[in-house]
């Protein structure tokens, strides 16, 4: 099986792209992104749930409900932990626009957070308020998801937090919250997750929604590149960028392994392939990589 990490030993991402305008490609500010999110607005608490609630009860069997829970459990702490570890972030902005632009970031997870709510407490049946919900979701989280969320998210938040004016604590951060939670995890899980629905004509609600969540994300992914394409024009900093990538990846590839799972074994989830996960995941990252300018030297796998 070839694991995400196993895959980013094949050399630098320089040579395996053969892509080569990626490296000349004109990203948006923060400012731009800023006006795209006021074009981008959309309400999680007037999307219909009714059909999801019928679907969940009629049309997914127990074994897909085990496999969901698990898929759907991640995103729903892991919206709730980048919300309160944000601020950190929004206080070491360096413009007027990148303020305005960060703070955008923090409403979304919010929002994010509040949707998947809605579906735990509409769809799911799980009573009791907001915190209880998130409590029950935290039951099906493997040990790769607290480390990275409850201990590297919230390590790197809390260096920010003690000093917003630390260049190394900043890309530490978006390397960690942009490249890594949004860009790797979220999205290649948002990618297969939307189409296993979307492939079985259920959920329509959550879908709808979850778009919207992909939508904000790809914003927040933008604003991460150009960031840290900025920050690697000094050498340290583009050091320091592929420094963290090779402390974190082996745990970001642990986490989309399933609990109970041998993760040196193949696995498969909702009927996708580990293969399929991992390269997907490892075909974007290597392109943000390219588009930043900073290259992943070769890792061991241990």
């Amino acid at each position: 099986m070839a694991t995400l990490l196993d895959l980013t030993s094949q050399g630098d991402v320089a040579t395996i792209s053969d892509e080569s305008k990626l490296s000349s490609v004109t990203l948006m500010t923060p400012q731009q992104l800023y006006e795209l999110w006021e074009r981008q607005q959309w309400l999680s608490s007037q999307i219909d749930l009714t059909q999801d609630r019928t679907d969940w009860l009629e049309r997914v069997d127990p074994e897909e409900r085990d496999q969901l829970s698990w898929f759907l459990s991640s995103f729903f702490i892991g919206e709730e932990r980048v919300t309160t570890q944000f601020s950190g972030l929004v206080m070491a902005y360096e413009s007027q626009s990148e303020e305005a632009f960060l703070a955008t970031q923090q409403v979304d997870e919010a929002r994010h957070a509040q949707h998947f709510n809605r579906f735990y407490e509409q769809v799911l049946g799980y009573d009791g308020t907001f915190e209880t919900r998130l409590d029950r979701a935290r039951e099906d989280l493997n040990d790769a998801f607290k480390i990275m969320f409850d201990e590297n998210l919230v390590e790197a938040g809390n260096r920010l937090i003690a000093d917003p004016s630390d260049r190394e604590a900043k890309v530490d951060f978006i390397v960690t919250y942009h490249m890594l939670i949004e860009g790797v995890l979220a999205l290649t899980g948002q990618y297969f997750l939307t189409n296993f629905l979307e492939e079985r004509g259920i959920l329509p609600g959550f879908v709808e929604g979850f778009k919207l969540i992909s939508q904000d994300e790809h914003r927040h992914v933008a604003y991460g590149t150009w960031y840290l394409k900025e920050a690697a024009a000094d050498p340290a900093l583009a050091q320091r960028i592929q420094d963290r990538l090779i402390e974190l990846l082996p745990t970001t590839a642990m986490v989309f392994v399933p609990p109970g799972i041998d993760p040196t074994e193949d696995w498969a989830m909702l009927g996708y392939t580990s293969d399929e996960v991992n390269q997907f995941a490892f075909t974007a990252l290597t392109r943000r990589l390219k588009v930043i300018g900073v290259g992943l030297p070769a890792v061991a796998a241990s």
